[in-house]
């Protein structure tokens, strides 16, 4: 295992509450609202994910792995975190799911694996590395050309620190205070910079937001906060 590109306090503070995981109402439950949506944003991108070989990149406890195998994907889920990676195993085999969980970073699986995978996920895990441009560049790697990449993240900007946390952690209390920190979240332009340099193509931007009236999330094309991207693996 490959953990330099990791901060331990990071994997900690998603390890300690590896057991809830899959509690809905538990600490993952922004995770659990915005999975469908991220799930139908990948499907819309790309069409069906059966048959695809996909990697998920920071896979947590399996949230987006589990219902990507379930539609036909053959999935390997990496992640640093230990703990968390054990409740994700237990919960696919409970599922009757077959996925490859394995303990190791994107670094190193792109070193193995190179252009081994037809789409690579990489949700809500880039503000949370010491080097978010070599998780990208990873997952550049791990792409065969012509594939798709996905990332999930947030953009750094006072709406963006207004909303993601003191109205997400400590005012709505959606998540646990101290989950993000505002100076590792990423600009659109940077993660488009890191993407050329590592041979994809930004094809596709789109926001995510969440009503607190009707506690309901939602995507739109205003991307000042929460954001997803599609890219290509350009051909060579």
């Amino acid at each position: 295992m490959d953990g330099d590109n990791a901060d331990q306090g990071e994997i900690g503070k998603f390890d300690q509450d590896a057991s809830a995981w899959w509690d809905a109402k538990g600490p993952f439950a922004p995770l659990h609202a915005i999975t469908p949506l991220r799930l139908d944003y990948i499907e819309t991108r790309i069409g069906s994910l059966s048959g695809l070989r996909v990697a998920d990149v920071g896979c947590g406890g399996g949230l987006l792995s589990e219902p990507m195998a379930a539609r036909g994907a053959r999935v390997t889920g990496i992640d640093l975190a230990p703990e968390t990676l054990e409740t994700a195993r237990l919960h696919a085999r409970a599922s009757g799911l077959s996925i490859d969980y394995r303990e190791i970073a994107a670094e190193a699986l792109a070193a193995e694996a190179p252009g081994r995978f037809d789409v690579v996920t990489c949700m809500e895990l880039l503000e949370h590395v010491p080097d978010p441009a070599a998780v990208v560049e990873a997952c550049g790697m791990l792409v065969r050309p012509g594939g798709a990449v996905f990332f999930s993240t947030i953009n750094r900007n006072m709406r963006a620190w207004l909303f993601a946390i003191v109205g997400a952690e400590h005012l709505l209390r959606l998540l646990p205070a101290g989950t993000h920190d505002a100076r590792a979240f990423i600009r659109p332009a940077e993660l488009a910079r890191w993407a050329r340099g590592s041979g994809l193509e930004m094809n596709h931007l789109t926001g995510l937001h969440y009503n607190p009236l009707t506690r309901q999330y939602f995507m739109a094309e205003d991307t000042r906060v929460n954001y997803l991207v599609h890219c290509t693996r350009t051909k060579s």
